[in-house]
């Protein structure tokens, strides 16, 4: 029996049409399809970059893309990697191209979105104008707070710790755990004052267990942030567990109630100053807190002609500050942590222990180890960090943007015109810091890259250094994170000596954060030795 004419037709039209618009059109007649595919069914489906993301393998998949196809790649139909400053990095980021849902699908707090996940640049802009100030080297460097905080952390703490492991003749230290205690303890002291943050350093146990969780909680992130339509689907028939662990939102909502009570007890430590009009200790003065809360406040009543009193309007804004907080400590202690403990590692090595002995040298001369700018002018101190940084950048992976209308990118001989709007477009400091004719050997942890290079050289590879990202939405903690890092080098390698006993994990994880992959629940065991 013939088919009917007109059904039929209509069928052949809707077939038609779907080859045209996800066979044809993808991979021949879209500015895209001039762009090279990293896998051949790139131009067709997400599915390939998609199965990389989901096993944490992105960064060096889509790095080998990049060898072998240019500086410019095509990951999915609409879903491209620059890996260039001109035409890549400087086009998109620091032209301004807006943040997608990406970052806010799972970098909101308490349901509120920080600096770090809004979309829209003008409101980040003026939220990163209230905070820029505080986190100034200069400002940084005269912290009479900062200062403080140095001495009570390291001075009072860790190094006799690191003492007594190293007389006592105990088991070699695991160092990512003594850097994220430091560093956590670090960074939430100077947001909520020492009194108020963590205090980590004194208590292993919890320690272990917040970090454990912490990094464990992350390997599930891929679910809701580059999903979340099916993962909200799941949640909404009761199925999220068999891809997300309920025991993940446990732990987001205990650190949520963790920082959350920090604010509360920062908020209780201005209160008292006002009462009693004297700040007290500097270092339990709740810095960058106290920097967005009245900010916040002196916005609210510039908008509002209500009569509202203080205390109602810190109320109001409670989870807002919370939120920004929640995401400046995590950032600040995860980022500084994960590079420490690649710099451990690299000092720590044989065939590096002739850059132990320079930086120890160097750090000798010092007459004041906590002189923040004395400090932060040592060369051999400087080339060793930002040569880790390069390396080991913490966060190496994809940040993906979202084009504006007929955008051109791809570096010079390689650029691609009028691609369309609502592209995702990623570059990721992996790949930067990889380009060989920039960093020659771009594999080896050579410091002497930093010290040696011309002045034409030095500028070409600041160009390229991305570790802290660029633009408007540049890293807004990374002096600080250069601040706690080289005290933290300071104190431990002006004191002790290190050599490597267990490193059988230190390979970087391939997603977003490039932390160190534990092996029997170790990291980095380092063997001390107090110099004599």
């Amino acid at each position: 029996m013939p088919l009917p004419i007109i059904p039929t037709l209509a069928l052949a039209l809707v077939i038609c049409l779907a080859v045209y618009r996800y066979v044809i059109h993808p991979a021949y007649i879209s500015p895209l399809s001039k762009i090279p595919a990293a896998h051949w069914s790139a131009p067709f489906s997400g599915l390939w970059i998609l199965y990389h993301r989901s096993r944490e393998e992105e960064t060096p998949t889509v790095h080998a893309a990049h060898q072998r196809l240019g500086p410019i790649v095509r990951l999915a139909p609409n879903d491209i990697s620059i890996n260039s400053v001109d035409g890549g990095i400087r086009t998109v980021y620091a032209g301004g191209h807006a943040k997608g849902d990406w970052y806010r699908n799972v970098f909101s707090n308490y349901g509120v979105m920080p600096m770090f996940a809004m979309p829209d640049n003008g409101v980040h802009s003026k939220r990163k104008r209230m905070l820029s100030n505080i986190y100034a080297k200069t400002t940084l460097q005269a912290s009479p707070a900062l200062d403080a905080i140095s001495k009570a952390l390291l001075d009072d703490l860790m190094i006799p710790r690191l003492h007594e492991l190293s007389k006592g003749g105990e088991a070699p230290v695991e160092f990512y755990d003594v850097f994220a205690a430091v560093t956590h303890d670090f960074v939430s002291a100077y947001i909520f004052g020492l009194k108020n943050g963590s205090h980590l350093l004194q208590e292993p146990d919890m320690n272990q267990k917040f970090f454990r969780d912490y990094k464990a909680r992350q390997r599930f992130q891929f679910w809701p942030q580059d999903l979340p339509m099916f993962t909200a689907f799941l949640k909404t028939i009761g199925l999220k567990w068999m891809i997300v662990p309920k025991w993940v939102d446990k732990a987001n909502a205990d650190i949520e109630a963790w920082i959350l009570k920090m604010g509360d007890d920062a908020e209780a430590t201005l209160k008292q100053i006002a009462e009693e009009q004297h700040k007290g200790k500097p270092e339990d003065y709740p810095t960058v807190y106290a920097q967005l809360r009245n900010a916040l406040l002196k916005e609210s009543r510039a908008k509002s002609d209500a009569d509202v009193s203080t205390e109602q309007l810190v109320q109001q804004q409670r989870l807002e500050v919370a939120s920004e907080m929640l995401d400046h400590t995590l950032a600040g202690f995860d980022t500084s942590s994960i590079t420490l403990t690649f710099f451990a590692w690299e000092l720590s090595r044989a065939e590096n222990r002739g850059w132990q002995d320079e930086l120890r040298a160097e750090l000798l001369t010092l007459a004041d180890k906590r002189d923040a700018k004395a400090v932060d002018a040592l060369p051999v101190l400087h080339a060793t960090v930002m040569e880790t940084l390069r390396l080991h950048a913490a966060i190496p992976g994809n940040q993906p943007r979202v084009t504006p209308p007929a955008v051109t990118l791809g570096a010079p001989g390689h650029d691609i015109s009028d691609l369309p709007a609502g592209l995702r477009v990623q570059a990721q400091a992996w790949s930067l810091h990889r380009d060989p004719t920039v960093f020659p050997n771009p594999d080896r942890w050579h410091p002497g890259r930093w010290l040696d290079a011309t002045e034409a050289q030095h500028k070409e590879m600041s160009r390229w250094f991305w570790a802290f990202g660029s633009g408007g939405r540049m890293c807004v903690g990374s002096n600080l994170a250069m601040y706690d890092m080289k005290a933290i080098i300071t104190a431990i390698w002006s004191t002790f000596s290190t050599e490597v006993v267990f490193d059988e994990g230190m390979v970087h994880r391939g997603g977003y954060v490039a932390e160190p992959i534990g092996k029997d629940d170790k990291y980095l065991m380092l063997e001390v030795r107090e110099l004599l």
